[in-house]
């Protein structure tokens, strides 16, 4: 039995690298086939009436053709473009709001930073979803990466709240402290430490997340709008036919499915900005 236990511990950190490779690495294919989707789609997005409507997969058209005669190789790639640019643009809100603003406040002097970790802590009782869609549904669906991001950044918010504290009460920090080092000092210390041993997992873990809720928000009506439709819109397009016509929905939600599973496993599997 301890050697079982020796074994799983062992093997646990080398099977986490490899998926957080795999995670990488996926996440890098992705991106190549963004960066050159309008060279790999044959048509530009929305081009109608370009083969039979509802045309199953052939050797013409390879993931068939949906209810508007359109390729849906060509429309997969370009919903996949939009997807990944407004997860960015949301990943990045959730990393300064969430991440960022966390770890400052943890910092923060005369007890403002445990008031703002308490009424952030109030806010993760909330799911994401629901915050998102309700800011989306009061102002316009233009603004749904930064409000998928905002909605994403309550928990990242409470974890680097957590973590810096965790930080700052160690004994390295007491000695620094001690030693004359100022606050400041020690709060750029700390972000330099944390952003070179976690960002990549850190923001492997907001895309996952917002990806969850802008796909979500889309299918519901709330996201992306055509002409430029993600991969949420698209499945959600596919709902009167996909049953006659599964390709219309199978592989645009591959295509999301693919991108969310990179994202987590990049982000090694942990729980992420639950959406």
């Amino acid at each position: 039995m301890t050697a079982f236990a020796s074994f799983r511990g062992s093997a646990a950190p080398s099977l986490r690298t490899a998926l957080r490779s795999i995670g990488f690495a996926g996440l890098g294919l992705i991106a190549v086939v963004v960066s050159l989707g309008d060279v790999i789609a044959r048509l530009p997005p929305g081009s109608d009436h370009v083969g039979p409507p509802l045309s199953p997969p052939s050797v013409l058209f390879a993931f068939g053709t949906d209810l508007f005669g359109r390729d849906m190789v060509s429309e997969t790639l370009h919903a996949l473009a939009v997807s990944v640019d407004m997860a960015g643009m949301a990943m990045l809100v959730a990393i300064a709001a969430g991440g960022l603003a966390g770890f400052v406040a943890a910092r923060l002097p005369w007890g403002f930073g445990l008031v703002m970790r308490w009424i952030v802590g109030v806010l993760t009782s909330l799911p994401a979803l629901f915050l998102a869609i309700l800011c989306i549904g009061l102002s316009a669906r233009g603004y749904a990466p930064l409000y998928a991001g905002l909605a994403a950044s309550p928990l990242a918010f409470v974890r680097a709240f957590d973590r810096a504290q965790e930080l700052g009460s160690s004994p390295h920090a007491e000695f620094a402290r001690a030693t004359g080092v100022s606050a400041m000092s020690l709060l750029r210390r700390d972000l330099t430490y944390e952003f070179r041993a976690g960002f990549l997992a850190v923001a492997a873990r907001a895309l996952a997340a917002v990806t969850i809720i802008l796909a979500t928000v889309s299918f519901f009506g709330f996201g992306s709008a055509p002409p430029n439709r993600d991969l949420g819109l698209m499945i959600a397009a596919s709902r009167e036919t996909y049953v006659d016509a599964w390709w219309t929905a199978t592989f645009p939600a591959i295509a999301l499915a693919l991108l969310i599973l990179f994202a987590r496993l990049a982000a090694g599997l942990e729980e992420g900005e639950r959406p």
